[in-house]
């Protein structure tokens, strides 16, 4: 049997009105980029001890994301609430990628700066500073 997970996942995204996003469409685009970015990383994601390939990991966070949205205000708030340890063990969630292992909250929140600064978030040139 397939894994529908992924594909609920998406719908909820895409869906006008059934968005799993916070309402600021700034902080809309930034989530769907740093949950993007996660899966595409092909990077291992390593929570509580265990490794996870980026596409599980991106619907990991994905999930916890829909639990913490309303009191998210920002993308930062994201990855603290979120992306930054289990809100069971308290362990830190580390990422692997290219044989470096760092924070999860600095890998992402390095992702957040390049993105705001590459021109490619909602009406930010390369040379503007976001609002």
């Amino acid at each position: 049997m397939l894994n529908s997970r992924p594909l609920i996942l998406a719908l909820a995204l895409a869906l006008p009105g059934t968005s799993a996003l916070a309402a600021d469409p700034r902080t809309e685009d930034e989530i769907r980029h740093l949950l993007a970015f996660i899966e595409t990383s092909g990077c291992t994601f390593i929570r509580n001890g265990n490794e996870y390939p980026s596409d599980e990991a991106r619907d990991h966070i994905a999930m916890k994301y829909g639990y913490v949205r309303k009191k998210a205000e920002s993308s930062e708030d994201v990855i603290r609430y979120v992306a930054t340890k289990s809100s069971m063990t308290g362990r830190i969630y580390t990422v692997r990628c290219d044989g470096g292992e760092i924070p999860s909250a600095q890998w992402l929140t390095q992702e957040l700066k390049t993105y705001r600064t590459s021109g490619l978030a909602s009406g930010v040139g390369p040379n503007q500073t976001p609002h």
